[in-house]
């Protein structure tokens, strides 16, 4: 079922200062010169290395273990026959899934007093456990919805947790909306679509503003939306919408369902991006003329974690095999 396990690594903060500064003496130098403690970064760097030298031991289970950088993950082609493992923090694993094919991805949170684990559940001592439990089809996996967004040009985009779409300075977004049989035109700080995996995350801060202003004003506060993983649905949520003679603010926010759409065309001549899961790098342009189709992603993200009882036939179709 499987020939190849691929473990997705990151670098530490410390080796991303070290490429900056050239060396690990300058890189301490800059940091404690500016107030830091650079041995929070050491002591990152080593458990960072400690719990990936002890991946080594998925070797003994048989089958080629190939590591990749996550700087690579663009480039690199994921077949069905790879078990994917992701150590690092739980944003690892939301980058990898947009790259993975279906497959159970095996998160490992290398340092649990640094980081919380919700997508990364097991420690280096347990991976070559949940990665054997996956194989032999007795692990339990949580299926996770994306959200994808195409261009008229064939180009596409997964998320993970959210998508974003505006301007890419803190300049306003113009573009026109259409939902739900509505449109109008907006300028805003740009759209949040959010998955279920990712509204406790950047979507919660909006609906924490919302509250805050609603309880300095004597309203009745708002509570944060709450979707699981499985949730069959996303939710956008439009940033700070101004309302003038050529804006709207009717079409704020709402949830898109399977087989629902939210059309977007950008009104902006230039600096208009649409990107996910926070990674700004990899992008799309969204620029005047363009059109995106924000819907639920036909593909899915499915983590492996801890328990047992998911049934063989659930794990097949979970690997599509």
């Amino acid at each position: 079922m499987y020939e190849k396990i691929v473990v997705v690594t990151r670098r530490t903060r410390l080796e991303e200062l070290i490429e900056r500064f050239n060396t690990r003496a300058q890189a301490q130098f800059y940091i404690e010169h500016s107030g830091g403690d650079f041995s929070d970064y050491d002591r990152e760097h080593t458990a960072y290395h400690l719990a990936l030298s002890k991946l080594k031991d998925l070797s003994k289970i048989g089958l080629k273990v190939q590591f990749i950088a996550r700087e690579f993950l663009a480039n690199f082609i994921f077949t069905d026959s790879d078990l994917i493992v992701a150590i690092g923090q739980d944003g690892l694993v939301a980058n990898v899934a947009k790259y993975a094919n279906g497959q159970p991805i095996v998160g490992i949170n290398p340092d649990p007093t640094r980081f919380d684990g919700i997508l990364v559940p097991f420690v280096a001592d347990e991976a070559t456990t949940a990665v054997q439990a996956v194989i032999e089809e007795k692990a339990a996996v949580r299926t996770v919805t994306m959200a994808q967004a195409d261009l008229g040009d064939g180009q596409r985009l997964l998320a993970f947790n959210d998508l974003f779409i505006g301007a890419r300075t803190h300049v306003s977004a113009r573009y026109s909306i259409e939902y739900m049989g509505r449109s109008e035109r907006h300028s805003s700080s740009g759209i949040i679509v959010s998955t279920g995996a990712g509204s406790t995350g950047w979507l919660s801060s909006v609906f924490n503003m919302a509250s805050g202003i609603a309880a300095f004003t004597g309203h009745e506060t708002i509570a944060p939306a709450r979707m699981s993983w499985e949730d069959a649905r996303l939710m956008f949520v439009v940033r700070e919408p101004f309302v003038s003679k050529h804006s709207s603010a009717g079409i704020v926010a709402g949830t898109v369902g399977n087989g629902e759409e939210l059309v977007l065309q950008s009104l902006m001549p230039s600096g208009g991006v649409i990107f996910s899961d926070g990674i700004e790098k990899d992008f799309l342009e969204f620029n005047s003329g363009a059109v995106a189709t924000v819907r639920i992603a036909a593909q899915q993200a499915r983590l492996a974690v801890p328990g047992r009882g998911i049934a063989r036939a659930q794990l097949r179709s979970a690997t599509g095999r």
